[in-house]
């Protein structure tokens, strides 16, 4: 399992400053160019953050602090291929922070990512995607609230209410892509890019009444749980 991303697509090519606390050669230096040309003076609407990007910190590993470098290294596949196709692109995959753990807190869990490449895409789309996505899962209080991410404008945090905890709990985070991400890349300027992220641990917790996410995951885990309930228990009007 790769834990491990290069500094400028978890960081640098997401549009998120290098000592933001949440692989470069992979890359042509003409795209790498482009990256450093948008931090360091701004570019395709975007000031930029005035500060010297270098390729050096860009190549540096860190452990992966959301899947959204995941979903960076194909949109850039994408954008290389001839003729632009409308895509969806779906992950799974381990992640690290640097949390404070309490109940609905750690500093490593797994990260589901959604992301949907078009023509013409809005936010609407990305709401009615998100309520069809968790009713799926049987979740359906939902709410949304405005937030600020390097990566996408507009953003939205999602909640939900948690019987148990009594009280909504966030439990993902979603936005449209914008410009000075998608544009370096070579995608086309009206293809719009809307995506959505959300950890397994918590809304797992909202479907099964679970007060504690370390009873979920981690040295807390009670073995006998593990043992005695099913590898994976999904309702039949879900399939």
């Amino acid at each position: 399992m790769v834990v491990s991303e290069f500094d400028c697509l978890v960081l640098n090519c997401i549009m998120m400053l290098t000592s933001d606390p949440a692989t470069a050669h992979e890359f042509p230096m003409d795209y790498l160019e482009r990256v450093k040309k948008v931090h360091s003076e701004g570019g395709y609407g975007s000031q930029g953050y005035k500060y010297d990007w270098k390729i050096e910190e860009a190549q540096k590993n860190l452990l992966r602090t959301h899947t959204t470098a995941v979903s960076a290294r194909m949109l850039y596949k994408l954008a290389q291929q001839k003729e632009f196709r409308p895509v969806k692109y779906f992950s799974i995959d381990r992640v690290f922070r640097n949390e404070t753990l309490d109940a609905t807190h750690l500093a490593e869990f797994h990260q589901i990512e959604g992301v949907v490449a078009d023509y013409g895409l809005t936010l609407g789309d990305l709401m009615g995607i998100i309520y069809e996505f968790f009713k799926k899962l049987g979740i359906e209080k939902l709410r949304f609230k405005p937030a600020y991410n390097p990566y996408t404008e507009p953003s939205m945090e999602i909640f939900s209410y948690h019987e148990g905890l009594k009280k909504w709990v966030e439990i993902g985070n979603s936005g449209v892509f914008r410009p000075e991400m998608l544009l370096p890349m070579g995608l086309p300027q009206d293809v719009q890019v809307i995506a959505w992220g959300l950890s397994l641990e918590r809304p797992t917790m909202i479907k099964y009444g679970i007060d504690n996410i370390r009873d979920l995951i981690g040295p807390k885990v009670n073995l006998q749980m593990i043992y005695d309930n099913p590898l994976c228990r999904l309702d039949k009007k879900i399939i």
